[in-house]
């Protein structure tokens, strides 16, 4: 019955709403025109290029904060410690993110310093061009990006890539230095959790072993082994650990 008298009420309040903004006197209905017009103006159409350039980056910032900064080894890294504990969602995605985030944020501060006092204040104070703000912004990236890149990945991308050979490392197109900073932060992650994994991956071989001495065979090892593997994390201040190596494995 009582939620017979919910739906009456809420097709009144709905019926009463719309017969409301009907009237335009109560509820003014705006007006908004988006149109395309032909301009002979070049600076109308230098604008209309800035803004759609403008709007294309921030669609595409959270890819470049993934994908040119420490996020992508962090993230791996804390993702691959989750795992090992074996603890599911805990801690869940959003603390992993934020985690990995904040300390983005730690470790790319020089970096962002460098653009900010050679690049965006020049140009909010118009002593430099819009081309030549990019120009620098792009020289601390570039930098950070070649320090955590092997030779090795970067000559793959370098054997492949059309046009002129670069002849030192300075006339490496950007377009090239990113993919392989990514193959080799992909490597690096990987190698740190493996070594995540491992003094987990003995624990649970030894609780596996016992229970099948014990003739506990039905016993799911996992059951036995968290606890343990719980304790020895938090007796070794396991996240000041991971945070550190984390933090000391980028050359900045």
């Amino acid at each position: 019955m009582n939620q017979k008298k919910i739906i009456i009420i809420s097709f009144l309040l709905f019926f009463i709403f719309t017969s409301f903004a009907v009237d335009k006197n109560f509820f003014p209905i705006p007006k908004i025109n988006f149109d395309v017009q032909a301009t002979d103006n070049p600076e109308e159409i230098s604008l209309g290029l800035q803004i759609m350039f403008l709007l294309t980056i921030l669609a595409l910032s959270p890819s470049i904060l993934i994908m040119t900064t420490c996020f992508m080894r962090v993230a791996i890294v804390l993702s691959f410690a989750r795992r090992a504990l074996a603890t599911q969602q805990i801690p869940s995605n959003q603390v992993i993110i934020g985690l990995a985030l904040f300390i983005t944020f730690y470790i790319m501060a020089p970096v962002w310093t460098q653009i900010n006092d050679t690049a965006l204040q020049p140009y909010i104070d118009r002593e430099i061009t819009q081309p030549e703000a990019i120009s620098r912004a792009v020289v601390p990236i570039r930098k950070f990006m070649l320090a955590q890149t092997r030779k090795k990945d970067l000559a793959l991308f370098v054997k492949y890539a059309t046009g002129e050979k670069p002849r030192n490392i300075d006339e490496i197109p950007t377009h090239v230095v990113i993919p392989g900073f990514i193959l080799s932060e992909l490597k690096t992650a990987f190698q740190m959790g493996i070594l995540i994994f491992l003094p987990f991956l003995i624990v649970d071989i030894v609780v596996a072993s016992v229970l099948m001495s014990m003739g506990m065979m039905m016993l799911p090892p996992i059951m036995i082994s968290m606890p343990f593997k719980l304790i020895i994390f938090v007796m070794a201040d396991g996240w000041h650990l991971i945070i550190g190596s984390l933090v000391k494995s980028f050359r900045v």
